[in-house]
């Protein structure tokens, strides 16, 4: 597998530290909010990595952070009169679920910087030993010119960094792109004892501390958004390298999300939640938005491309919903023969895409071409059930890494169900007046009808909920 390495700006190779295991390092999101579609790219593109690495036999350990203590949070909490542990741990709970209802991993850890301050500590110790950090009015600081790959990552050369960073610039710092490992005790502000005098951590440490506390002091794939990779990446490089790490071997970052061609920003009110648009759209189409595009490329939201993609998504659950029925059939003969080709071939297809830094576009035009195979066979009445079973064998398989498809059909309200059937009972007695009136009926509650050999099939009409 091939994977485009942030560092080195090219593709590498991937090879793990120890054969067939993998650690992985994932910067998760600021708990004082709701999560926007950018936390849900990010957390969908690097699941499908997960996915796509467990899918090829490797045994892969996962780490997705909470940050629940910096300034947005602090400024939260003090808004809204509450604790910073209240507020982080309600936005916890809501990540979760949005996490849970877009089909996402759960991580084997999830770590927090306020419960690893004995970690944070311990690496900023190592900075002063190895004489990275100094101490200033205000907190602790590391150096930048004293790791001379310092802006290696996002390509800013160190003089330019020097001469005008995009952080706070201090009339103390000894460089204006030094940055906090420890911001001292400010009032109203959560604290912890530290050799330095009480405080907390700044952002950057925060991660390089517990990356390696769970994967190592040296691990395989650090992710994350590329807003990420300057400054908050490239200080957890400097820091964790000053305190004597290998750290990542691998750099990965997806790329911006965009909103009708334009940066989501709140300023700009284009701003969208999740949850916002799982009023509109089910969890799983906005999964199947979010992972359709190459990771690195910029992705487009709009209604246009969301309903494109939902459209997408639901031909593929028709897909399925036909396959289930036909493989129940008792046909005589089987086909597998004619059907382990075009499936052979587009599991090689669909592998070959994702080896190559996730080229999601090849391996979706994989299953879209097998589905059209398939669909031919049966407009043809060649495809038995030995067939179909095999097709639903295939989309299982790569929706191990997907995650996005519909294998169990929902379940509607009784009441629903009776409807249905009395339409169906109208057209066997030929009242097709009635028959049309319950199918109206229906559709206005937002279940479509399509009548097919197989029987009466159902389905929820697009961006719509009408059925609880």
């Amino acid at each position: 597998m091939k994977i485009y390495d942030t560092l080195t700006k090219k593709k590498q190779d991937l090879a793990p530290k120890r054969n067939r295991e993998i650690g992985i390092y994932l910067c998760g999101p600021t708990v004082y909010d709701y999560g926007h579609l950018g936390h849900g790219r990010s957390a969908i593109v690097f699941d499908v990595l997960r996915r796509f690495l467990i899918y090829k036999g490797f045994k892969v350990t996962f780490v997705r952070n909470w940050t629940d203590i910096d300034d947005k949070t602090i400024e939260r909490a003090n808004k809204q009169g509450i604790t910073v542990k209240e507020l982080t741990e309600e936005f916890i709970e809501i990540y979760k679920k949005d996490f849970c209802d877009l089909n996402i991993l759960e991580p084997d850890h999830d770590p927090k910087p306020t419960v690893h301050m004995d970690e944070i500590i311990v690496l900023i110790k190592k900075l002063f030993e190895n004489g990275h950090a100094y101490i200033l009015s205000d907190g602790v600081y590391y150096d930048i010119t004293t790791f001379s790959d310092y802006g290696r990552l996002s390509g800013q050369p160190l003089e330019e960094l020097k001469s005008g960073a995009r952080v706070n610039v201090s009339e103390e710092k000894r460089n204006p792109g030094d940055f906090a490992l420890w911001k001292f005790e400010k009032p109203d502000e959560p604290s912890w004892e530290s050799p330095w005098g009480k405080g907390r951590p700044g952002w950057h440490v925060e991660c390089s501390a517990m990356s390696v506390k769970y994967l190592g002091e040296e691990f395989d794939i650090h992710c994350g958004g590329q807003d990420l990779t300057f400054p908050h990446h490239e200080d957890e490089i400097a820091q964790s390298k000053g305190a004597g790490f290998s750290f990542a071997r691998y750099w990965m970052h997806n790329g911006f999300l965009n909103i009708d061609n334009e940066k989501m920003s709140k300023s700009l009110g284009n701003f969208f939640t999740l949850r916002e648009v799982f009023e509109k759209y089910s969890p799983l189409a906005v999964r199947y938005f979010l992972l359709s595009v190459h990771y690195r490329a910029p992705l487009n939201y709009s209604l246009k491309t969301l309903t494109q993609a939902d459209h997408t998504l639901k031909r593929y659950n028709d897909f399925i919903q036909r396959m289930s029925e036909i493989s129940k059939r008792e046909v005589p003969g089987s086909d597998v023969q004619n059907i382990s080709r075009p499936a052979e071939e587009a599991v090689k297809g669909f592998d070959e895409g994702l080896e190559d830094d996730l080229n999601i576009s090849k391996s979706l035009a994989s299953i879209a071409g097998f589905t059209k195979e398939i669909n031919i066979l049966v407009d043809n009445d060649s495809l038995t059930s030995a067939g179909a079973k095999l097709a639903l064998d295939f989309l299982k398989k790569v929706d191990s890494v997907l995650g996005v498809f519909n294998f169990e059909k929902d379940m509607l309200p009784e009441e629903i169900e009776n409807l249905i059937e009395e339409r169906n009972r109208a057209r066997v007695s030929k009242d097709f007046s009635r028959a049309d009136m319950i199918r109206q009926k229906l559709s206005d509650l937002g279940i479509v009808l399509e009548d097919t050999k197989e029987g009466t099939r159902w389905k929820k009409t697009a961006g719509r909920k009408p059925v609880k």
